[in-house]
Order: C-alpha cells, then sequence, then structure tokens
C-alpha cells in the first residue's frame, strides 16, 4: 500500500531540499537588494516589511512548486529557479524605480506600500509559474 511512496521518498526528499536552497537562495538576494533589514523590521513589528517579504516569499514559490511538477530533472528545475528568481528580483527594482518613495514607506511601517510589494510579488509569481507550465 505505501509501497510507491516509500520508493518515491529519495526523489521527493531531492526536489523538496532543492526547493527550499532555491528559496533560500532567493531569500538571501531579495534582502540584500533591499536597502533596508527586512529581518530587523519585522522584529521591530514592522508589518509591511512582513506583508513585502512575505509576498515575495510565496510569489517565488510558485513558480518553483510549477517547475517540479514539469521539470524531469533537478537541473531544469534549478534552471527555472534562476529564472523565476531574476523575474521577481527585476519585479523589486522596477517597482524601486517606478516608485522611488516605496523604500522609505516600508521602513516607515506603510501598509499599503507593504500590500503593493507583496502584491507586485503575487502577481509576477502567478504569471512565471504560468508560463513556465
Amino acid at each position: 500500500m505505501f509501497d510507491p511512496v516509500i520508493t518515491a521518498l529519495p526523489v521527493f526528499a531531492s526536489y523538496f531540499a532543492t526547493a527550499l536552497g532555491l528559496l533560500a537562495l532567493f531569500l538571501v538576494l531579495y534582502v540584500f537588494v533591499t536597502p533596508y533589514s527586512e529581518v530587523q523590521l519585522i522584529r521591530e513589528g514592522n508589518v509591511a516589511a512582513a506583508v513585502s517579504l512575505a509576498g515575495a516569499m510565496v510569489g517565488y514559490a510558485l513558480p518553483i512548486a510549477v517547475s517540479v511538477v514539469v521539470s524531469h530533472s533537478l537541473a531544469i528545475m534549478a534552471g527555472w529557479g534562476v529564472v523565476a528568481c531574476i523575474v521577481q528580483l527585476l519585479a523589486y527594482v522596477i517597482a524601486r524605480l517606478a516608485l522611488p518613495q516605496i523604500n522609505q514607506a516600508i521602513t516607515q511601517g506603510s501598509v499599503a506600500a507593504g500590500v503593493f510589494l507583496a502584491s507586485l510579488s503575487l502577481a509576477v509569481g502567478i504569471l512565471n509559474a504560468g508560463c513556465i507550465a
């Protein structure tokens, strides 16, 4: 009854570990690109920073999940992960250029700015995931 599941566990573990590694790498790069420390702001109770970072994480996780489904190898999955990372980071940079005050708004705790960045990340992630499929 559980034989197919047990047999597939090594493959599951390799894809899951790769997905977690890609997510961790994305988070490191995202925090590096933003001019403020999300972790510090979140520790201080800044809801805008938390919402923005959460949206970026979910927006990146969506295309990673799709890449797991459609890829037949870890290399292809990782390749799509790199593409998704670049797309998400570019979306943030474009938002930052279009709305120069967005960074200051996040550090000041503007929930509207956090929701906007989170929504942008989710929208880009959904489109990105759809293009992978």
